[in-house]
């Protein structure tokens, strides 16, 4: 007679390779799903990566990704990082054009590539170009403005750009835009040329340099028709305006044209600028930003006292407290008012500041003039040459991206 023992081993024989295979198939199911979570994951390089609708992969925003609601990001000092920084180099992102490439046009010294943004009191989060890219998956995100905005354009694609095969990106001109794809996304990062934001004679994206300039400030239709329907917009405008004093508009007929203060032309322009949005924005389903202005380093008195030059040979940030004369604090007023006013949401992020302190990092006779690049004779003379508007890349306009990036991350849920 069988012992209850051997009754009981008999019975859990057959079970127990079940009961394996079992835990064998869990493990490689959890070992599949943890491969998903990887940019690197095998099933990724084997098969791709999901595109847009129902596949979707979600995107996981921590409470570390979202900046603090008390924390002011726009205040801080830039710290010396030659370990993380800068976030891409120059020779591997293709999509650079010779303006902003400085180290390729022959600038000494790389110092302006290894400062990093620390606001006080709280941290960025670490820029992450595939948790952006999967933000931005079946989505159209738009850069609006001048030359300036044209760089953080670029700098934001080579962000991105290092984490999208090969075949799988691309860019486009099709004056006045450049249009980035992100193929496996189903996403573009697009620039927009429209330095007035509204309608003037200078919106041809390459022959724009005109000696009397004129703005149309109650037109926008041309621009705007383009702009529908984008989901994620970014507009910036300000050192075309500042070229005088004065400059020539119409307003109302555009056959009467009139002198106007820019000030006063600023403020309608942004006021047609606001009955765009009003009239052509869905608050819940896309979002708009508007960078304040990058400042310019022209006159190197104002941070040198004594001195009579400009950005050129500069190596560091500005120390302490600075606001240079080239960023017009009425001008800032307007735009801050006219924000206060609109009956959308539009996020202004206040770079300028910041900006302020790097007269160390503009292009200054190592970029372009007229779309060439400097003679020899022009760069031994940069008293009259030297570029102190313009950003190198890396540089700058990447800490812009970087704040733009922490706000989205912060705002995801309100435009995903």
């Amino acid at each position: 007679m069988q012992s209850f023992k051997s009754l009981f081993d008999l019975r859990i024989q057959p079970v127990f390779p079940i009961v394996m295979y079992s835990f064998l198939i869990l493990g490689t199911v959890r070992l599949v799903l943890d491969g998903f979570k990887s940019s690197q994951s095998h099933v990724f390089k084997v098969y791709g990566r999901p595109q847009g609708g129902k596949n979707k992969v979600p995107i996981v925003v921590l409470s570390r990704d979202r900046i603090d609601e008390k924390c002011n990001v726009f205040e801080g000092t830039w710290v010396w990082d030659n370990v993380s920084y800068p976030l891409y180099e120059e020779e591997n992102c293709p999509y650079l054009v010779k303006q902003t490439t400085c180290h390729k046009n022959g600038r000494p010294d790389s110092f302006y590539k290894n400062w990093r943004w620390q606001p006080g009191g709280c941290n960025l989060p670490r820029f992450d170009p595939l948790k952006l890219l999967h933000m931005l998956r079946d989505k159209r995100m738009m850069f609006i403005g001048d030359s300036l905005q044209r760089g953080q354009f670029e700098s934001m694609v080579c962000l991105v750009q290092s984490v999208i095969p090969e075949g799988k990106k691309s860019l486009q001109r099709i004056p006045p835009m450049k249009i980035f794809n992100a193929e496996e996304f189903n996403a573009t990062i697009e620039y927009y040329w429209a330095p007035f934001i509204v309608e003037s004679i200078s919106d041809h994206a390459t022959n724009h340099t005109v000696h009397q300039r004129m703005v149309s400030l109650d037109s926008i239709a041309n621009h705007g028709k383009h702009w529908q329907g984008v989901d994620i917009l970014v507009f910036e405008s300000y050192v075309w305006w500042m070229h005088n004093p004065m400059i020539n508009a119409t307003y109302g007929s555009p056959h009467n044209v009139q002198e106007y203060n820019v000030t006063t032309a600023y403020k309608l322009a942004l006021e047609t600028w606001a009955n765009w949005l009003e009239s052509n924005i869905n608050p819940l389903t896309q979002k708009v930003f508007f960078m304040s202005m990058s400042p310019t380093h022209l006159w190197s008195w104002e941070w040198k006292p004594g001195s009579d030059e400009n950005c050129f040979n500069e190596s560091y940030p500005i120390q302490g407290s600075y606001w240079g004369t080239g960023s017009n604090l009425e001008i800032m007023k307007i735009l801050h008012d006219a924000l206060q006013e609109l009956k959308i949401d539009v996020t202004m992020l206040n770079i300028t500041q910041l900006s302020e302190y790097r007269k160390d990092a503009h292009t200054s006779v190592y970029g372009e003039r007229k779309g060439k690049l400097l003679t020899k004779e022009q760069r031994a003379n940069p008293k009259s040459f030297a570029d102190c508007i313009h950003w190198c890349l890396p540089g700058v306009p990447d800490a812009w991206n970087e704040i733009l990036y922490a706000y989205m991350l912060k705002d995801y849920r309100n435009f995903s």
